[in-house]
């Protein structure tokens, strides 16, 4: 297509100006008087384009929910406004030409070198500065919206250069509700202002000098202002207004001196009639640029004076941080932007970027092109995550009013795209962003029933709906995707919680159950084990069918061809550990990340970057010319943001501060982070283009996804840990990133005595336990936040710091304290009198006769020690000493002591065994995918009955003790032969109680206490769906196998769909069999009719020891179908000999 025509400087022969007209006050007006015509014909003009060639340099609006108008700048003008809603653009351009009436005509955008930068850099207040490039002028421009209208001010600053008087002509082409043809405009009689309308949306141009000429015509005709400035280097013959609607293109002249500079105002005003804007122009003039200029930046200051303040990670050192200038200043203008980004009709409502990619090949025509001026509702959630993360909780929860008032459809679907006012653009099926509402109200702590009405039947959407997508996140594909895959899981976890909230129970349960059993069978649909990259192992982009082993084809959009499913990765697995699904350091994490680096990763100035995916046509083409549906993908920064996260989550603090460096430098030299950047040096070097490797291309710049990344990364940076992994989700899979607690403060003496320290202190965040040092020496690990120290030497002085401690490790120790144990006194008498009460199988029970004091200090309490260390502490007189073992021999002493801490000496000893009581060990076998969940096994029962004061029926009971992953074991001490009711359950949820085969209610089982019960589990209720049949695979091997030798099976179990994973398909050693016989072994199998089982066994868990047949011929892998329902099959299978063993 051909592009709207830009303006060039033109050349003449040097011709006399005939005459110069200056005002009184000395300022130029023009050359020669022009000639006036009432209209311009000719139209409507040229094919009307988008701007932004250059890419966006700064976007901006008034915090003032008044002002309703927003603006980029770029390419040395004003390039877009909208008004009245951030999806409406007005304008193609407002720039200055400058001529010197004889021989040439500059244009900004042509003619200048343009330099971009925040006056203020806690607001959005931009400044161009534009240089000519022969020298002969500057224009210094700052912008501003008026808080108390939807005008956009410009203070402008003309510099002549030269000794000959120049020309300043103001050139506006009116695109107005969103449509570069349709307009139609002139010079307002009273005012002298430019007006123009089209439908319901109009704008008015007006200077704070006036103008002393101003001209409407048709862009591409000999009637636009631009054409007669180039042509003619005036405005020769001047048009009152335009004949019809059409592509127009509005000139003024503002009066300046004949030499230095001219300061003056622009003002470009928007509102539904012509006039209403020319009095809102008027108005904004008549304020004073500097009056409004200082609410304007009063406003954005105000707003990140409510906000958490900049994170340690961009901040400088000189103030206290581990970033730098470049990094502090890129995160202003990430948030800024992103706020600036909300529209104030629909409050909480997000455009993907104010900008159209690739604008200049978009026609405008009619109702133009929308560009990325859509909401989608994955970039509200990522969006709103960052202005959370940032402190902003507010707008964080507008965005999720709007999603759930605009953007959900009554069937718990998300509109794929939206207009503001939420009607549908794009019409697929993307599953992710039906869940992303989820998370963010999760993440919100929404407890709103109606919000909760809305929520659940995304959820139950999902249920229905999922796994499957019609589209990924990239919107093109349909199957198995890891991202969008993650997204779900995540969601319905989240959906758990808010239903939990609700009391909605019986619901809750269904989301927990269908995350759990995705997340086991996540890889079973998305990893592949046979693939052509990297070791083979992997997750691939998506699988159309979830059978990523096969030999799918999938088409890429964009002209990206058709490939072998297996051959086509991207990094949207990462979205497994951002969101608590996954570990970091899972292995089938880590070999997806080999495979990304090498196949999609490009090493740029910047360091390493990412493709969406390989194969992707979503970019310029490979000579750099624009995409018009078909070109080259280029690189993502928005992935150095998310591969900053999993370096997070991995513990990779200094991998996580590169890649935000990364993304800083990938950013525009004005701070703009674009959707991509160069990835070829050969297109970012071809000619004309002016690009380079790792910078922005002429795609969306900004990207708000990618502006809302950079301030989430920098965030969770400096919080050391993701803070948009949803706390329920990682605590359900038990991948909760854990890092060290910060130092203790405030640690302080509390009391001391000639024997003592007491010490107290603050609690640090994250902390599980503490740490107390004497004298640089551990001493005691309390959970709570005092300590006693005791046993010291009278008189003597003792130094201590405390520590912080949990999973990850120890903080810092804390500030040190210093006390001196008060002198000795005389020590109370011995207690006398010890006595042991009636013994049980775990305590003892002691008395004894109160001390008297020796000296002038009343006695205080007691210590009671047991085989000679102190066990316990008491004010009384009696004491019993819990948690013992049946049948053990105890010694016990007791000492008094008095409030000065001097300690007598130890009474008289005696000595108690305990009762010898009784124990049952359980051991059961439970179903081959039990430890597929990540679940411990637990024994429930009514424990009370064992007299050891437990509780009945609660979920979590006794943990067991994991032999192997189809054996538990735990072993129970009661007072007496007591009859004991059981049942066994996983993961501590009545959720994931014991069924039968069929998945049938087991009953309560019962033991007298005093032997050991042999159990079997049939199967689950929960975390994974139940399988309605099961099977018995059972074996007979050879009397020569080795006695002590173990048989194990392998096999493909994720293709049963019961929530393994396929990362552990034919492991040796993971699945151990039970012994039943002599040469006779068993393992039980749940799945559901019609599935298909491919096996085979070994023994000790090695493949050195593999089935053989006759002669040591090779097996081939066996097979088992399940082929019916509420039954059970067995399978009677043989091993003729092993390999390794008997000749073989």
């Amino acid at each position: 297509m051909a592009s709207a025509p830009r303006r060039r400087r033109q050349h003449s022969p040097l011709i006399s100006v005939s005459c110069v007209l200056a005002l009184t006050a000395g300022l130029l007006t023009g050359v020669t008087a022009a000639a006036s015509a009432a209209t311009a014909s000719g139209g409507p003009g040229s094919t009307p384009y988008w701007n932004e060639s250059g890419g966006v340099q700064g976007f901006a609006d008034s915090t003032s929910s008044t002002s309703k108008v927003a603006y980029t700048i770029g390419d040395g003008e004003l390039e877009n406004a909208f008004y009245p809603e951030d999806d409406e653009p007005d304008t193609y351009g407002l720039q200055y030409y400058v001529t010197n009436g004889s021989s040439f005509t500059d244009s900004e955008v042509s003619n200048t070198t343009h330099a971009v930068t925040l006056a203020d850099s806690t607001s959005l207040t931009w400044q161009q500065t534009n240089t000519a490039t022969n020298g002969d002028f500057s224009i210094t421009k700052t912008y501003i919206a008026d808080p108390n209208a939807s005008v956009i001010l410009i203070q402008t600053t003309f510099t002549n250069e030269t000794s000959s008087p120049l020309y300043l002509y103001a050139d506006y082409q009116p695109y107005l509700d969103n449509q570069g043809d349709g307009n139609t405009g002139g010079t307002d009689s009273t005012s002298g202002d430019l007006e123009a309308v089209n439908g319901s949306v109009a704008s008015a141009l007006a200077a704070s000098t006036g103008f002393t000429g101003s001209s409407t015509g048709y862009v591409g005709t000999s009637s636009s202002g631009a054409t007669e400035l180039t042509s003619g280097y005036g405005l020769a013959t001047t048009y009152s207004g335009v004949s019809s609607s059409g592509h127009l293109d509005q000139t003024a002249q503002i009066p300046v001196s004949s030499s230095g500079s001219t300061t003056f105002t622009l003002a470009l005003a928007f509102d539904t009639t012509e006039s209403s804007a020319i009095t809102d122009a008027a108005t904004a003039l008549g304020s004073g640029f500097s009056t409004l200029e200082s609410s304007f930046e009063s406003g954005w200051h105000s707003w990140l004076a409510g906000l958490s303040a900049p994170p340690a990670s961009v901040e400088p050192a000189s103030a206290g941080g581990t970033g730098s200038a470049a990094l502090l200043n890129q995160y202003y203008i990430s948030l800024m932007e992103l706020k600036a980004d909300e529209d104030k009709t629909y409050v909480g409502g997000f455009v993907a970027s104010p900008t159209d990619p690739w604008g200049a090949s978009d026609s405008a025509a009619s109702a133009g092109n929308h560009g990325y001026h859509l909401v989608w509702t994955r970039d509200e959630y990522e969006m709103a995550s960052a202005l959370l993360a940032s402190g902003d909780s507010t707008d964080a929860a507008a965005a999720l009013q709007y999603i759930l008032k605009y953007e959900i459809e009554s069937s718990g679907e998300a509109k794929q795209n939206t207009w503001l006012n939420g009607n549908q653009e794009w019409s697929g099926q993307q599953m992710d962003e039906s869940a992303d509402p989820l998370i963010l109200a999760y993440q919100l702590g929404d407890t709103s029933s109606t919000d909760w009405a809305t929520l659940k039947t995304e959820a139950n959407y999902i249920v229905s709906n999922g796994p499957y997508t019609g589209q990924d996140r990239w919107e093109e594909n349909s199957g198995y995707s890891p991202s969008t895959i993650a997204a779900e899981i995540a969601g319905l976890v989240c959906a758990y919680s808010l239903a939990t909230t609700q009391g909605d129970t019986s619901d809750a349960a269904t989301y927990l159950s269908t995350a759990k059993t995705w997340a086991s069978e996540v890889d079973g649909w998305t990893y592949t084990t046979d693939g052509s990259l990297g070791s083979g192992s992997y997750f691939v982009r998506i699988a159309p069918n979830g059978t990523p082993n096969d030999s799918n084809t999938i088409s890429i959009s964009n002209g990206g061809g058709s490939y072998d499913q297996r051959a086509v990765v991207d990094a949207g697995f990462l979205e497994l550990v951002r969101l608590g699904i996954k570990s970091a350091s899972a292995t089938d994490i880590t070999n997806s990340l080999s495979v990304v680096d090498s196949t999609i990763g490009v090493t740029t100035p910047q360091g390493l970057m990412y493709h969406r995916y390989n194969h992707d046509g979503y970019g310029e083409t490979s000579t750099g010319a624009d995409y018009t549906g078909a070109g080259v993908g280029n690189l993502w920064p928005v992935f150095n943001g998310e591969r900053g996260e999993y370096d997070i989550a991995d513990g990779a603090t200094s991998g996580a501060e590169s890649q935000l460096e990364v993304m800083q430098a990938s950013a525009s030299a004005d701070g703009q982070i674009s959707e991509q950047v160069w990835g070829s040096s050969t297109a970012a070097s071809a000619s004309g283009t002016g690009w380079s490797l790792g910078q922005p291309d002429n795609s969306a710049t900004p990207l708000m996804w990618s502006m809302a990344q950079y301030v989430r990364l920098a965030d969770d940076i400096s919080h050391g840990s993701d803070a948009d992994t949803p706390a329920i989700v990682c605590q359900t899979f038990s991948t909760c990133a854990v890092s060290a607690p910060a130092a203790p403060t405030g640690l302080t003496v509390t009391a001391k005595t000639s024997s003592t320290v007491s010490l107290s202190w603050t609690a640090s965040s994250g902390a599980t336990g503490y740490k107390v040092l004497r004298n640089g020496t551990s001493v005691a690990t309390p959970t709570s936040t005092s300590y006693t120290d005791t046993g010291l030497t009278a008189g003597t002085s003792y130094t201590y710091t405390v520590e912080a401690t949990n999973t990850a490790g120890s903080s810092a120790a804390s500030s040190s304290v210093t006390a001196t144990t008060n002198s000795a006194g005389t020590a109370p008498n011995a207690p006398t009198g010890l006595t042991v009460g009636t013994v049980t199988t775990t305590t003892v029970p002691l008395s004894w006769t109160a001390s008297s004091t020796g000296g002038s200090y009343a006695v205080a309490g007691y210590y009671v020690l047991r085989n000679g260390s102190v066990v316990g502490t008491t004010t009384s007189t009696s004491y019993t000493d819990t948690g013992l073992s049946p049948a053990t021999a105890y010694t016990y002493t007791v000492e008094a002591y008095d409030t000065n801490g001097d300690v007598s000496a130890a009474s008289s000893s005696v000595s108690a065994t305990t009762s010898v009581g009784y124990t049952e060990t359980f051991d059961v076998t439970v179903p081959v995918n039990t430890a597929a969940s990540g679940d411990g096994v637990y024994l429930d029962g009514d424990f009370s009955v064992l007299g050891q004061g437990g509780s009945d029926w609660a979920a979590s009971g006794l943990a067991m003790t994991k032999v192997d992953d189809t054996h538990y074991t735990l072993t129970v001490s009661a007072s007496s032969a007591a009859s004991l009711q059981y049942k066994y359950v996983l993961g501590a949820s009545w959720n994931n109680v014991e069924e039968t085969a069929s998945c049938g209610y087991v009953a309560n089982r019962s033991v007298t206490v005093g032997g050991t019960e042999t159990d079997t589990v049939a199967d689950w209720a929960g975390p994974n769906t139940c399988g309605n049949a099961q099977a018995v695979i059972d074996v007979t091997v050879p009397s020569s196998t080795p006695s002590g030798d173990e048989v194990y099976i392998s096999g493909d179990f994720s293709a049963l769909g019961i929530g393994m994973s396929s990362a552990n398909d034919w492991t040796a050693g993971l699945y151990p069999m039970t012994k039943i016989a002599a040469n006779q072994w068993q393992i039980l199998v749940p799945s559901n009719s019609g599935d298909t089982l491919a096996y085979k066994f070994d023994l000790n868990g090695t493949w050195t020891n593999v089935e053989e047949g006759s002669s040591c011929a090779y097996v081939n892998n066996r097979s088992f179908l399940f082929n019916g329902a509420d039954s059970s099959y067995t399978a009677s299978d043989s091993v003729l000999t092993w390999a390794g063993l008997n000749g073989c």
